[in-house]
């Protein structure tokens, strides 16, 4: 009877993990919570000496599991472009000369320069005197691009590149909050989607769910970026209008 309730309470408290999770990640929760519910099994069956019954029950299920596992390991990763995109696990956030990609669970981002004399090299290459030189070089031509790289900057850095950035001393939040706005027009669906992590087609639940992750991690106050926060809000603003 113990061992019934125990059943019950882990089911109910797996069901619920489940359904917190966003809907493009159930399919892999499903398989995990399977994988760990196959883990408890094999330990009670040894504990008890009836380890028998799980061989004897792979051996019929064994011509199942060839025909139907490949499938449901590729749905769960993916079809790699899809997976990428539309897991939620990424946001990318483009201007006129960077395209820059923050990474959910890490926190992390990366970027590379698509546009003037550093184009095609990755962010994470570029030395500090190279940081200051593309930063002068953004401000002069696409604020927006100004802004973003300030944001990784401060992601990345902390406050202690605005030491060398004498030609931006003093102006840096000032800017972020008066200049980005103006410098761009409005975002399209895809840019909105792409900064929230989602495919086309997402529902309002995973919409809200994407912007609460994202703000976590973004939010000013907690650390984060004035312009990234703003870009966050205006997409969640952009697919729920």
């Amino acid at each position: 009877m113990p061992l019934t309730l125990l059943v019950i309470l882990l089911l109910v408290v797996a069901w619920v993990w489940l359904r917190n999770q966003p809907a493009s990640q159930r399919k892999p929760a499903i398989l995990k919570l399977v994988l760990i519910a196959g883990v408890a099994m094999v330990v009670l069956l040894a504990v008890t000496g009836r380890l028998h019954i799980l061989f004897a029950l792979l051996a019929f299920l064994f011509p199942l599991l060839r025909r139907f596992l490949p499938s449901l390991l590729t749905g769960s990763t993916g079809g790699a472009g899809r997976a990428e995109a539309g897991s939620g696990n990424q946001s990318h956030v483009s201007s006129e000369i960077l395209d820059m990609t923050l990474d959910h669970d890490s926190g992390t981002m990366s970027g590379e320069i698509l546009k003037g004399p550093m184009a095609g090299r990755a962010l994470a290459d570029l030395t500090e005197s190279e940081f200051i030189e593309l930063l002068g070089y953004c401000r002069e031509h696409d604020e927006d691009s100004a802004r973003l790289l300030e944001s990784y900057l401060d992601r990345r850095f902390g406050d202690s590149w605005r030491a060398d950035d004498q030609a931006g001393a003093g102006s840096g939040e000032s800017r972020d909050r008066s200049g980005s706005d103006n410098a761009r027009g409005p975002l399209t669906e895809r840019e909105a989607l792409d900064i929230l992590g989602l495919e086309p087609g997402a529902s309002r639940e995973e919409i809200v769910q994407a912007h609460r992750r994202m703000m976590q991690k973004l939010h000013p106050d907690r650390g984060g970026s004035n312009y990234l926060a703003a870009r966050v809000n205006e997409a969640k603003e952009q697919l729920l209008s």
